[in-house]
């Protein structure tokens, strides 16, 4: 059984789905205007049944742009820090090169938008409170 998790913005999107023991099986920045078309096509794809929506401040356009989308049960949770966090995943994932390795990475600001990072964090923190409080 899989999830999806969506970090929802005005231009783009963060966009992952996630098995239930967190192991990334997509992973992606996709643009806000292509976002019901992505999440049917990863929907048939995965086959998961439940989205995991950070709180921003375009969630509520984008969950009822969802509900377009048949049999998806939207979840909404607060995504307090993920964009921190998502810049030291994305490092971690990507470690900086050449003269940049020298500097702390904490001073580095990443060359690609983090928003499929936000997602699967968003994703993992789901399936912690999940795990810890039995499925909801």
């Amino acid at each position: 059984m899989s999830i999806a998790a969506l970090d929802p913005g005005r231009e783009k999107c963060g966009f992952a789905v996630l098995d239930e023991d967190g192991m990334v099986l997509c992973q992606r920045v996709i643009e806000t205007q292509n976002l019901i078309a992505e999440i049917t096509t990863a929907k048939a794809t995965y086959g998961f049944s439940r989205l995991v929506m950070g709180n921003g401040t375009t969630s509520k356009e984008a969950r009822q742009r969802l509900g377009e989308v048949p049999a998806l049960e939207i979840l909404v949770r607060d995504e307090y820090r993920t964009t921190e966090m998502a810049k030291g995943e994305y490092w971690k994932a990507n470690p900086p090169k050449g003269w940049r390795r020298l500097l702390p990475v904490t001073m580095q600001v990443p060359p690609v938008p983090v928003d499929d990072f936000v997602a699967v964090i968003l994703g993992r923190r789901y399936l912690k409170e999940s795990s810890e409080h039995g499925a909801e």
